[in-house]
């Protein structure tokens, strides 16, 4: 089994106080995270999603043009990025159930080193899990297209060669047995010849 400590993370820190940037960057190790940037504001850090994926989000709720709350949402539902919602105590119930079935965690303003540590290690968690879900999509993608250009090509080798369907796929395997190769290598080959 892998150690967390061998991972490494990139986060986006959203927050427009000096205090708190220092606070959280202070437990963030450059061993575990490669890559922190820190911005003011909520259009800033789509700037900076619109040209790199990020691992983490941290929001510093609120900020200077926006509260937030539907830009952590938003990142939850359309990327594999865990979001930390940071919002005053008084309102941490009301904003939790407005966005917790989203996805996106939450801890109260003023918090403890220990509790966002804790709150790092959960996100952690959280992201290793979307990426093993991400790899089984893209298997599931990858085997899909597979599918689908192994059966055009057997489709060109029935109307040009005059093969049924059974001998056809019988051919592509062979060919990939034989020459050590997949089977979509075989395939695009076929395709490539007859297109």
């Amino acid at each position: 089994m892998v150690s967390l400590k061998t991972k490494t993370y990139s986060i986006l820190i959203v927050s427009n106080g000096q205090v708190f940037n220092s606070a959280l960057s202070s437990l963030l190790p450059e061993a575990r995270f490669n890559l922190i940037r820190t911005v003011s504001s909520i259009s800033a850090a789509k700037r900076i999603l619109s040209d790199h994926d990020m691992d983490f989000i941290v929001i510093n709720s609120p900020l200077p043009d926006d509260v937030g709350s539907r830009f952590a949402i938003d990142m939850c539902n359309t990327s594999g990025t865990v979001v930390l919602f940071m919002v005053k105590a008084d309102i941490l119930n009301e904003t939790f159930e407005r966005v917790y079935e989203h996805g996106v965690y939450t801890l109260p303003k003023p918090t403890s080193k220990p509790t966002l540590t804790t709150a790092l290690n959960w996100m952690a968690t959280t992201r290793e899990r979307l990426r093993k879900t991400e790899k089984k999509t893209m298997t599931l993608e990858e085997k899909m297209e597979e599918i689908k250009v192994i059966n055009r090509a057997k489709w060109l080798l029935i109307g040009e060669t005059n093969m049924s369907e059974a001998e056809a796929h019988r051919y592509i395997e062979k060919q990939a047995m034989d020459k050590c190769v997949p089977r979509i290598q075989i395939a695009r080959e076929i395709i490539d010849e007859h297109s």
